[in-house]
């Protein structure tokens, strides 16, 4: 019997092959330094109000952080998304790159009206029930090829899994989970690490 093999375990897998090319799912790794330090210097000027969203609206940017939440949710080995920053990471990159703003902010508009045709309300107001649904709905690139008509969503949820996976992973929490040494001096090698499920 084979383990069971979480959300978590695959995104760290995903992010240990980027780490080792160089190369994350959507952004050089200059962009997501940048920031990192940026969404950290703003926070740290003021603390009580923390990170204003430049490019989503309130309730867009509430929504983010509700996927982000769900696609890396905090668990008993690290914090997720949210504590990690992804929401904040990825509106200052929207903010600045048009091509985002169209994927991002067009994708959120979908899925209000998918969720407002499906169950006549915002993705925010529908059940966790109706919320995983739709999320199933768009998850897979597939569910493009039998309905067209999920095509923008899926595009979507493809680009902002990557973007939160780049965001979670390039923060110090993300760095932590996946035990990233740097160029650290070993005397002996002590192999690739398995790889989950396996």
């Amino acid at each position: 019997m084979s383990p069971t093999i979480s959300r978590r375990d695959v995104l760290k897998s995903l992010a240990i092959s980027a780490a080792a090319t160089s190369v994350l799912r959507v952004i050089p790794a200059q962009a997501a330094e940048y920031a990192h330090h940026m969404v950290a210097a703003e926070k740290a000027a003021t603390p009580a109000k923390g990170y204003a969203p430049k490019f989503f609206s309130a309730h867009d940017y509430k929504t983010l952080q509700t996927l982000c939440q769900t696609l890396i949710p905090a668990d008993a080995d690290s914090a997720g998304a949210i504590e990690a920053g992804a929401p904040e990471f990825i509106d200052l990159l929207t903010s600045e790159n048009p091509d985002y703003q169209r994927t991002l902010g067009g994708g959120l508009l979908w899925l209000d009206g998918a969720c407002s045709d499906r169950y006549e309300k915002a993705y925010l107001d529908c059940a966790p029930a109706q919320q995983k649904e739709i999320l199933d709905l768009i998850a897979y690139k597939k569910s493009a090829f039998t309905n067209p008509a999920l095509n923008t969503g899926v595009e979507f949820f493809s680009f902002l899994r990557n973007m939160t996976t780049d965001g979670f992973f390039t923060s110090e929490i993300g760095i932590k989970y996946l035990g990233y040494i740097g160029s650290a001096f070993l005397k002996e090698f002590p192999g690739c690490p398995p790889v989950p499920g396996l």
